[in-house]
């Protein structure tokens, strides 16, 4: 006769799943004893190549937290030369080591990390005093890629000017987002920030700098934006910009129902003159009433989101963006009257919609 060990198949079952669980949640630590390379008394980067464990521990963690990946070195670059060199004698060594380089450190399982290499500090180069050429009249900027784009922003505003596309966190590299996509509520009008770049300076992996953009050195300019950091190390952009908006109606749409909310936001997208604007996101039972960003609704009506977030476990969100000019009574009509048709088509729960200018 078969005899079935039930509770002791479910005891086995239960220590896998926890080992895996474990595993998955447990920090990817790797360390390093002793530089692979004779480059510290290398006169290029004295003062500038750092073995100092407070660096190297920095470098060995990113905002992900998963990974711990130590590498052997960390330069802090004051000039573009500085990597070039760096690269250069990687690529003309017999035992080239790995390099990364490394913006705000916002990467989640370390992509900015170079195991026993060195991770490049690209936050060292920017100089208060250049970085950020902004042109008017060509409507572009000229971008050192260790800026953030809050720094950016700031600056181009000096103009009345702003980039045409944005991600919705501010404080990252320009090198940063340009080596992975920068997408936000404006991809579905403008594309993301790799596709509103018109020209960059990019360091390639034999240590040679070259221009390049979609007429020139087109095969490195594609690959080099959205490649990981794979195909070079950006130093400078040249950024769309447009002139910026005045005001801003900004609307956000609660739904229950995952269909209408999906639905609502498809025809919104395919609206020729539809938002500036537009996203969606979850509102989830669990943990805080901040991981659905309560400072973005009325204080008074917390109570109420939260109720209906606890009957439905989830709950969704579309933020509808509309620019005018408040100095232009035309502008203010004209989009008033958008905006009440546009509460009035779409499907959200009545009674859940907050706006703001």
């Amino acid at each position: 006769m078969v005899s079935y060990n039930f509770p002791s198949q479910i005891h086995l079952l239960m220590i896998t799943i926890l080992v895996i669980i474990t595993t998955l949640l447990t920090p990817i630590t790797t360390n390093t004893s002793s530089l692979p390379w004779n480059i510290l008394s290398n006169d290029n980067f004295a003062g500038k190549l750092t073995t100092a464990s407070s660096s190297v521990e920095s470098a060995a963690t990113d905002f992900g937290h998963i990974t711990k990946i130590f590498p052997s070195a960390v330069l802090n670059p004051s000039s573009v030369q500085d990597i070039t060199d760096l690269i250069k004698l990687s690529f003309d060594s017999q035992s080239s080591f790995p390099l990364a380089a490394r913006g705000h450190g916002h990467s989640h399982r370390g992509q900015a990390a170079a195991k026993d290499g060195v991770v490049v500090n690209m936050r060292s180069m920017v100089n208060r005093d250049r970085g950020i050429k902004v042109s008017r009249t060509g409507l572009y900027a000229d971008v050192d890629s260790a800026w953030l784009w809050i720094e950016v922003l700031n600056k181009t505003l000096e103009l009345g000017l702003t980039p045409v596309s944005w991600t919705d966190y501010l404080y990252l590299t320009v090198g940063g987002t340009l080596s992975n996509g920068g997408i936000s509520g404006q991809t579905f009008r403008y594309g993301p920030q790799i596709s509103n770049v018109l020209e960059m300076d990019v360091i390639t992996g034999k240590g040679e700098s070259a221009t390049c953009s979609k007429d020139m050195n087109s095969d490195l300019f594609y690959a080099a934006l959205g490649g990981l950091g794979q195909f070079g190390i950006i130093t400078r952009a040249r950024i769309k910009l447009e002139l910026a908006p005045k005001k801003a109606k900004w609307l956000r749409f609660l739904y229950t129902d995952f269909s209408e909310f999906t639905r609502d936001q498809e025809r919104l997208i395919s609206e020729t003159n539809g938002p500036h604007f537009l996203e969606g996101s979850v509102m989830l039972d669990h943990g805080p009433p901040d991981n659905w960003r309560s400072t973005y609704y009325p204080p008074s009506e917390h109570m109420r989101i939260v109720s209906m977030v606890k009957q439905h476990r989830v709950i969704y969100c579309l933020e509808v963006v509309k620019y005018y000019d408040e100095t232009s009574q035309h502008s203010v009509n004209e989009t008033m009257q958008e905006m009440e048709e546009l509460s009035d088509s779409l499907n959200y729960e009545r009674g859940f919609v907050y706006e703001k200018d």
